[in-house]
């Protein structure tokens, strides 16, 4: 099926098109603000308008004359977004007086001979509708009114782009008679968590300035987001859809995680609360370490963040090609088995993640990231039947737990309750919280004996004559 036809929201800083971005989608997709240039990389997302859909793509704000990095960057993805889109929004602000680079961009966006639309934003009420008329000295034809953040002229809006937009993709009609439909009994929450997803999501996370963007386009193929030396330059989070070997998985780079006191302007704090929300709405979190700098305090912490999250997690040791050639600082190059081990003890509670040395920037070992992913998902969703779990229980010695005989419990019999991440209950003969020592023994045995390689696993422990759950 092809892709639905694509809406580019495009515009000078400060506009308010990542405000119109989230009015058209209908989420905080989009981080907003009264700081310029928190939008850089280009954001997507899904409108709907009377049963007709579209892809909407929020882009940075767009001087084209300057010649700084950052900005140049953005202008390069902006132009990405207006190759793909089948039609354009120019968004401009209603409350300031037309200047220069409004004028440069249109004539810009006229150029590409697609459908265009001009957006005179920010006009809240009747009487501010006579000021939009100004803009219409940018020469194009279509002008409304919106106010994005109020909702004034969507509609117009949306039906004036909808004339131009391709109809949705339909599946291709063979002329066969469909065959009668099946009602299927729905889903259980639990079988529609092990029934094997459209789509692996995959957030890439880590402190500021370790390569996570530059990973994003090493797995892409593509130049999808912006990466230079600044740290902190991606905000908002971005995604990518990848399809390999007949897997499909959605990458997304979040912005770098610090403490909240090491962030001072607004965008930033709002991009760790955003990196940490699409954590909890991913499957697998790639947790990447800078192989130059080592394990720090930020990487214990952003790790604790994913473990605790119930994402299955692996760890990806960024920029290795760095310390394993001669090295500037006179240290000798890195060994790998003490280079995970030194990873090993820093974070010990990821013990079941797995390690993966790679560099984004040269691709070393980006297919084995794959291969990894591809492992780590399957195992996320694995269920092990009651009878194999109780045969397994009879010959788990837990004498060689070392607890005390007072925290120790009688189990009569364990069940997989759950995946994603795989939960387990037991069946013991009081309601009492397991001793950690007791909890860590058996997720080890389990371990041991059917692998959940890189997922967290949950235990809980409920009395047998305690009510059902």
């Amino acid at each position: 099926m092809e892709p639905l036809p694509l809406l580019a929201i495009v515009g000078r800083p400060n506009v308010g098109k990542s405000t119109l971005f989230n009015r058209l989608v209908g989420s905080r997709r989009a981080i907003v603000g009264d700081e310029p240039g928190i939008t850089r990389d280009r954001l997507y997302g899904e409108a709907d308008w009377n049963g007709r859909r579209l892809r909407v793509v929020d882009t940075g704000g767009i001087i084209p004359e300057d010649k700084e990095f950052i900005p140049a960057e953005i202008f390069r993805q902006a132009r990405v977004a207006l190759k793909e889109a089948s039609a354009i929004v120019m968004v401009v602000d209603g409350r300031t007086e037309l200047a220069s680079p409004d004028m440069e961009l249109a004539r810009l966006l006229l150029r590409t001979g697609k459908p265009l639309v001009l957006a005179v934003n920010k006009i809240d009420t009747l009487k501010q509708e006579p000021y939009a008329e100004e803009y219409r000295r940018l020469g194009i034809k279509e002008l409304i009114p919106i106010s994005a953040e109020h909702g004034n002229g969507i509609v117009e809006l949306l039906e004036y782009v909808l004339q131009y937009m391709p109809d949705e993709p339909q599946a291709a009609e063979t002329g066969t008679p469909a065959e009668p439909a099946v009602v299927e009994p729905e889903a259980t929450e639990d079988e529609e968590k092990e029934s094997a997803p459209r789509e692996t999501k995959v957030a890439i996370i880590g402190r500021p300035n370790v390569g996570k963007s530059t990973l994003l386009n090493a797995l892409t193929g593509t130049g999808r987001a912006i990466v230079s030396p600044i740290a902190g330059t991606t905000r908002d989070a971005i995604d990518e859809l990848v399809e390999r070997n007949g897997k499909f998985y959605r990458f997304i780079d979040t912005a770098g995680i610090r403490r909240k006191g090491k962030t001072e302007l607004m965008a930033e704090k709002l991009s760790v609360v955003m990196a940490r929300k699409h954590l909890e709405a991913a499957d697998v979190a790639l947790v990447i370490i800078d192989a130059v700098e080592g394990v720090t305090a930020s990487d214990a912490t952003i790790a604790g963040y994913a473990h605790e999250s119930g994402r299955s997690v692996i760890i990806a040791i960024n920029k290795w090609d760095l310390v394993t050639t001669a090295r500037t600082d006179g240290k000798p190059p890195a060994e790998r088995a003490i280079y995970e081990e030194q990873v090993r003890r820093h974070l010990k509670f990821l013990s079941y993640a797995p390690i993966v040395f790679i560099s984004a920037s040269t691709g070393q070992n980006v297919a084995k990231l794959y291969s990894t992913l591809e492992l780590v998902a399957r195992e996320r969703r694995k269920r092990i039947g009651t009878g194999e779990m109780n045969r397994f229980l009879s010959h788990v010695d837990f004498e060689r737990a070392s607890v005390p005989m007072s925290k120790r419990v009688k189990i009569y019999y364990m069940t997989q309750a759950a995946v994603a991440p795989p939960t387990f209950i037991l069946f013991t003969d009081r309601q009492v919280k397991l001793h950690f020592s007791y909890e860590r023994f058996l997720e080890n045995q389990i371990r041991a004996a059917f692998g959940f390689v890189g997922t967290p696993i949950w235990i809980k422990n409920r009395a047998r004559n305690a009510a059902p759950l």
